[in-house]
């Protein structure tokens, strides 16, 4: 899946793939769920949806991980969380609030919209929530796929 606008998937597939990408290894399916409050089955019948994608790989028994292609995508995910949040802060939110937000509206947000808020901020090296990366397309060099 290329990151053209980012708005390529559900607000909760979103989550799972930043969830992966915080944990940064190999999860099992309980792990998720139970992070998330949800049953096991319904975590299978996503990452299903995701593996297929190519986003995650998924062996029974041993666990579900990013992918090199989900990687990028969780990369890019995180930093839109991050950029988001941190341009909350500015209009009065606090940390905490500016992150509950943020994930609310988040998979609206189309990349060239995130790219311009980047730039806008003057690129940005640490957001509420972490550290914020950046790629060719906030930094004016084209798009990275």
């Amino acid at each position: 899946m290329e990151i053209s606008d980012g708005c390529g998937l559900s607000p909760r597939k979103v989550e799972y793939l930043k969830f992966l990408h915080e944990k940064g290894r190999r999860v099992r399916t309980v792990d998720i769920a139970r992070e998330f409050g949800v049953d096991p089955s319904t975590i299978t019948k996503t990452i299903a949806e995701l593996s297929a994608d190519g986003l995650v790989t998924h062996e029974p028994y041993y666990g579900i991980s990013l992918s090199c292609e989900g990687k990028q995508y969780a990369d890019y995910l995180v930093k839109r969380h991050r950029i988001l949040s941190l341009m909350l802060t500015h209009y009065g939110f606090s940390h905490e609030q500016a992150c509950k937000e943020a994930s609310r509206f988040e998979a609206l947000v189309t990349k060239e919209a995130i790219d311009r808020i980047c730039t806008a901020m003057g690129h940005p090296r640490r957001g509420v929530c972490g550290a914020i990366t950046h790629d060719d397309g906030c930094l004016g060099k084209g798009s990275r796929s």
